[in-house]
């Protein structure tokens, strides 16, 4: 283990030629590091800030360098198919192409993984013709878990070839341990280990690149592919690393007879094959398998790395365990003075498979106990056994059981440093008797329980993105069944869109064909990417049409690889077209094309016989192609949303002068906008008449599905810009701010992150790393993203250090965070960011932003659990260890837009002496990060201003305080003056007199409560003010919707009104009912003629009166009003509660047309069983909440 860590800062520091001063308690950097985003690729020796995935991209170039300072010309050949965790390495490598061709490195993508893994076994032949070009040629393939199992058999063909002297294969695993990001977790060595593949497992950032090439250099010197495994924790963190042309220095071993002509690419003799296969298994199995492990032994690439070899206790440990372990040790305060002490040793295996005897003996013989620590199955421990069977003196060896054979570390799920410092604790103390282990070990357990406390108030799960086409794509017609696929469609399953089941990638569609001979469902619909059916999902449309079963294709074409960042397909994508004519080869005995743009295509570019549809009419034509026999195929075509919001800011595609407002006093809350566009962007607001909708322009796609929601409060806005209100206060104006004292950075200091997906929170901990790097520290960051990127919870773990070597997992282990920033309340809250909090230990910096989670296009009135959450928070950290800041609306009102937010977060918590770094390196990372710097340093600075006093900041944002809660008095004197300018006096009258009535017989019943009174006020209110034609057309003239929209946009050149009257509208032929149609500026010319016309309301000249709906309403209004009589008639303290449910019913009835009718429905449903109970002579007690 490290010395101090005081000493190991100071030694950095001095290395890197960098001074510090104290001013006031404050660290001030004096001389950060210079440095160039292009460090990562380019600087040649040094210290470098790169993510794993960039650590890859650079694994090839660093090759290339070294081959031609030894005087070979060598080029690097990159093939395979993204997936997380290695979802952004093509992505990387197409941003470094000039870069990568003047190394003489090929990126060529992969239609599919084992199609790319035998590319990767031509590259091994180069040459063995005569007529190579180059020395040879070293292959990277990468895959995620999954293709990696689907290309065994390409691998093994490939490794019995083998590779070339000065070639070599290098696989990347990209394994999701915990199913972040997959349909099932996966392990990947043990199909590496029936390959007899050599397998490397790098613990972090500076071994994956370390690792990688010593990977290359064991292919080459054994002959064999060599493995190296990729996880999250390790390939999708961030830190900065040492790097230097002569690290790590390849020693090729002396101990190893090397076979007369070496063990390179194999070229098979004229002979017959069976033999010959043999012949190349026998060399894989012996020859090959001993000369990986005679080079691990000569780089000693596992190794002793604390305390000494065969200790009384030993733990064996690799990769991301190894994190944990070093985490742990540190949790436990076991340095190496202390492991001496305590007779306690770490072996850290490198190579995993096959695992190295010689160096293996010499660290555990004479041991007494040997812990494996792995994650997942084990495949040390078992290898580990086998070797060590004829010692001697065998140790103990306990792993994924302990001593009794009970579970220690499972093979499920995932390990932490605190289930391993837990394991060691217990060990340690029961071996040395230290009775402080014994208290750790009590105190981790205690904390473990802890952790499994109370389950959240509220859940983020990932949702569509705003505007994203699968959320009207994966609809499926009622009565039908569809089957998921791979991708962010995969969602739908927790939609509640009768979408259920899922297969591999690929394998869309032939579940079915196996289900359908035995059950009288007589068809589904099977969804599938476009990019999943270009890889392989094609060859299931044949062993359809080969079965002969019922099924419709539904090829979900969003122009993108969505999921992994919005790559282009493979060939620069298949058009439309293209896809139609494929499946028409394949036999589909009927192909329609649903787009939002029928208009872009000529029918000519389409086989015979393809109809294309716009998207509104998706129902019907799933309701016709599921009376298709045989294979039917929709492809619905319609961009990514988050692709289209890159190419529009990139100038790439076109960006519509359009937007879509919602008017406040118009809409009933009813949420059909959100049912039909299942959109995120439709937000609630809280209005002083209730709960109403509003976009959010902010995360708006323009896609206008909200549209078809079946309410006349939408407006499309043409011409207009957003308004980006900005405080005209100067912050500098303010005074001078005071220094806070920052923390002592001796050890890891964990700093945990939450926000939501897509709102550039993950940009915080990559300017925090940037700034520790600036400063010559160690840092370390995760970002816990995976499908959470698709609005969901994200969780980033940052670690700082003196340095790098000071920081173990990237993780913050259970109770670990010195700080916990909630960009978002309700992660911050939940079941992963929480526990990481600790009383006493932690200290939270909260957004009290109430952002709704995707469960709301379906819960209209789902409630957003505020002061739980917040309780959640105090009760974990204590009440004076959290400051809660309205950030959003602070730093929206500060700079006029809501990203300002993260940095205003980070600034609040540095003045609060909370973030162990300087505001030079901060703001300076800012500059460098090169992305709205004026605007982030701004915000930065103006989270300090608040933390220092937060009046003046919030008068300069214009944030006032909330106003108190209306009284009941309040409540109907607004009410009833909204009524009397809906009517007339004697209508606001005979609402107050109804209203009263209630009042007082509550007062008489149930002393000191106003709650039935309340209800019936709201409730009688929301009734009489029903929206006919008259309300509609007054609340767009009145000058209150001109009002509201000067808020938010300017400078519009036309508005149009989204309506479905009656007389104008057609039908749906599906569902019957009326469809909306755009109105243009003319119409409110019309509302200006016909609000006054409201007297006529219910009258025998009321043209719209006679309408089944308007009857409907106004017969509303009487059995209510009869309702609320019985009730203050009835009225009981054993009744109350039943009261009060029963006059908020009619709040429920809320909408327009059918959607009105529906809930109506609902309502007197629910209203007959309360009435039942209520009319009980002794009804059922319910407590008024």
């Amino acid at each position: 283990m490290p010395a101090s860590p005081p000493a190991l800062a100071a030694s950095a520091r001095n290395v890197l030629g960098l001074g510090s001063k104290t001013l006031a308690g404050q660290a001030v950097a004096t001389d950060l590091l210079e440095i160039s985003l292009d460090d990562k690729y380019t600087k040649a020796a040094g210290r470098v800030f790169v993510t794993g995935i960039q650590a890859l991209v650079r694994l090839p170039l660093e090759q290339r360098r070294r081959d031609l300072a030894a005087g070979l010309n060598t080029a690097g050949y990159i093939t395979g198919y993204r997936g997380s965790p290695l979802g952004a390495y093509d992505q990387q490598l197409s941003r470094a192409k000039a870069l990568l061709a003047e190394h003489h490195v090929v990126h060529q993508p992969g239609v599919n993984e084992d199609l790319a893994a035998t590319a990767c076994q031509g590259t091994q032949a180069v040459g063995q013709d005569g007529h190579g070009r180059y020395d040879g040629v070293f292959a990277i393939w990468y895959a995620k878990g999954p293709g990696v199992d689907r290309s065994g058999d390409a691998i093994k063909h490939g490794n019995l070839f083998g590779s070339a002297r000065r070639g070599g294969v290098l696989l990347l695993l990209g394994d999701d341990h915990i199913c972040e990001s997959s349909t099932t977790a996966h392990q990947s060595e043990y199909a590496m280990v029936d390959a007899m593949v050599p397998i490397l497992n790098p613990s972090g950032v500076q071994e994956i690149l370390e690792y990688g090439l010593h990977g290359i250099a064991m292919s080459r010197y054994s002959g064999a592919w060599v493995a190296l495994k990729c996880i999250h924790d390790t390939v999708e963190s961030t830190a900065s690393i040492e790097v230097d042309p002569d690290s790590p220095r390849i020693v090729e071993p002396e101990d190893f007879p090397m076979p007369p002509g070496g063990l390179g690419y194999y070229v098979p003799p004229e002979k017959p094959w069976p033999p010959l296969a043999l012949e190349a298994e026998q060399r894989v199995h012996t020859v090959k398998m001993e000369a990986a492990r005679a080079y691990a032994r000569a780089n000693r690439l596992d190794r002793v790395v604390l305390g000494r070899a065969g200790a009384r206790v030993m733990v064996v440990t690799t990769g991301k365990s190894w994190m944990d372990v070093a985490a742990a040790l540190d949790e436990l305060g076991i340095d190496g003075v202390r492991a001496r002490a305590l007779d306690f040793g770490v072996y850290k295996v490198g190579l995993v498979f096959p695992l190295e005897p010689v160096m293996l003996e010499h660290a555990v013989g004479g041991s007494e106990l040997v812990v494996v620590v792995e994650e997942k199955r084990g495949l040390i421990e078992g290898q580990l056994k086998e070797l060590l069977y004829a010692a001697e003196r065998r140790p103990r060896v306990v792993g994924k059981q302990d001593e009794h054979g009970a579970v220690l570390f499972p093979s499920h799920g995932a390990l932490d440093a605190n289930m391993v410092a837990l394991a060691i604790a217990r060990r340690l103390a029961e071996r040395s008797g230290d009775a402080a282990m014994r208290t750790s070990a009590d105190e981790m357990e205690a904390r473990r329980k802890a952790v499994s406390g109370n389950p959240a108030a509220l859940v983020r799960l990932p949702w569509f993105c705003p505007g994203c086409p699968h959320n009207t794509s994966t609809r499926s017609p009622e009565g039908s069944r569809t089957v998921a696929g791979i991708g962010c469609h995969f969602m739908a399953t927790w939609m509640g869109r009768d979408t259920v089941g899922f297969t591999q990638m690929g394998g869309e569609g032939a579940s079915w064909l196996g289900e359908a001979p035995f059950t009288d469902t007589p068809h589904v619909f099977q969804n599938i990417g476009d990019g999943t059916f270009y890889h392989s999902g094609s060859l299931t449309v044949r062993a359809a049409k080969a079965s002969g079963a019922d099924i419709t294709f539904k090829i979900l074409y969003n122009d993108a690889v969505a999921m992994t960042g919005g790559q282009k397909m493979e060939t620069a994508n298949l058009t439309v077209p293209q896809v139609a004519g494929l499946l028409a080869t394949e036999g589909a005995t009927e192909i329609a094309v649903v787009t939002d743009e029928p208009g872009k295509y000529p029918l000519s570019a389409f086989p015979s016989g393809v109809r294309v549809h716009h998207r509104d009419d998706l129902d019907g034509v799933q309701r016709h192609m599921r009376t298709v026999p045989g294979v039917s195929a929709i492809i619905y075509d319609q961009t990514c949303a988050a692709e289209k919001r890159r190419r529009r800011k990139q100038g790439r595609m076109a960006d519509p002068d359009r937007r879509v407002v919602i008017n406040e006093l118009v809409c009933e809350g009813c949420g059909d906008c959100g049912v039909q566009s299942n959109c995120v962007a439709v937000q609630p607001v809280e209005t002083e008449l209730g709960r109403k909708r509003r976009i959010d322009q902010s995360s708006c796609n323009k896609d206008f599905s909200c549209l078809e929601g079946f309410c006349p409060s939408f407006v499309t806005v043409h011409g207009a810009r957003l308004q980006r209100s900005r405080s005209t206060v100067e912050e500098a104006t303010l005074g001078e701010l005071p220094a806070p004292v920052l923390p002592d950075l001796s050890g890891p200091y964990g700093i945990v992150v939450t926000g939501i997906g897509g709102t550039g929170v993950i940009t915080i901990a990559a300017l925090l790393g940037m700034a520790a790097h600036l400063e010559g520290k160690g840092f370390v960051g995760l970002d816990m993203v995976g499908l959470a990127q698709k609005g969901g919870a994200v969780v980033s773990h940052l670690k700082l250090a003196p340095t790098p070597e000071d920081i173990g997992s990237p993780r913050v282990a259970a109770g670990g965070a010195s700080l916990l920033l909630g960009c978002d309340l309700v992660v911050a809250a939940g079941r992963t960011a929480l526990p990481t909090v600790r009383r006493g230990f932690t200290r939270v910096v909260a957004n009290t932003e109430e952002v709704m989670t995707g469960a709301f296009t379906k819960d209209p009135d789902l409630t957003f659990p505020a002061l739980r959450l917040r309780r959640s928070l105090t009760d974990a950290a204590g009440g004076e260890a959290v400051t809660f800041v309205d950030a959003s609306r602070i730093a929206t009102g500060l700079l006029g837009d809501a990203i300002a937010t993260n940095l205003f977060m980070v600034g609040v918590a540095w003045q609060q002496g909370l973030i162990p770094l300087s505001a030079e390196a901060i703001e300076r990372a800012i500059e460098v990060n090169g992305v709205a710097v004026e605007m982030n340093r701004r915000a930065f600075r103006w989270g300090r201003r608040w933390a220092a006093g937060p009046a003046a900041v919030e008068a300069a944002a214009g944030v006032k305080a909330p106003p108190a809660a209306e009284t009941l008095d309040q409540l109907v004197d607004r009410r009833a003056a909204f009524l009397a300018d809906y009517q007339d006096a004697a209508y606001a009258q005979r609402y107050r007199d109804a209203v009263a009535r209630v009042r007082a017989a509550e007062r008489r019943v149930v002393a000191g409560s106003e709650r039935l009174a309340e209800a019936a006020a709201r409730s009688l209110f929301r009734l009489m003010a029903y929206k006919d034609e008259y309300e509609v057309a007054r609340l767009y003239t009145d000058g209150s919707f001109l009002k509201q929209l000067g808020k938010e946009m300017a400078g519009w050149r036309r508005l149009e009104v989204h309506l479905a009257p009656p007389l104008l509208a057609s039908r749906d032929p599906v569902t019957g009912h009326l469809r909306k149609r755009r109105f243009g500026p003319w119409i409110l010319h019309a509302f200006r003629l016909l609000a006054p016309l409201k007297r006529l309301r219910g009258t025998a000249f009321d043209p719209f009166g006679w309408t089944a709906e308007r009857r409907t309403e106004r017969e509303l209004i009487g059995r209510f009003e009869s309702l609320l009589a019985e009730i203050t008639e009835r009225l009981t303290p054993e009744r109350h509660g039943l009261a009060i449910e029963l006059a908020e019913l009619p709040q429920r009835m809320r909408g327009f047309g059918h959607v009105k009718a529906a809930n109506i429905e609902k309502a007197r449903a629910r209203e007959a069983e309360l009435l039942a109970a209520f009319r009980q002579e002794r009804p059922p007690v319910k407590a008024a909440a």
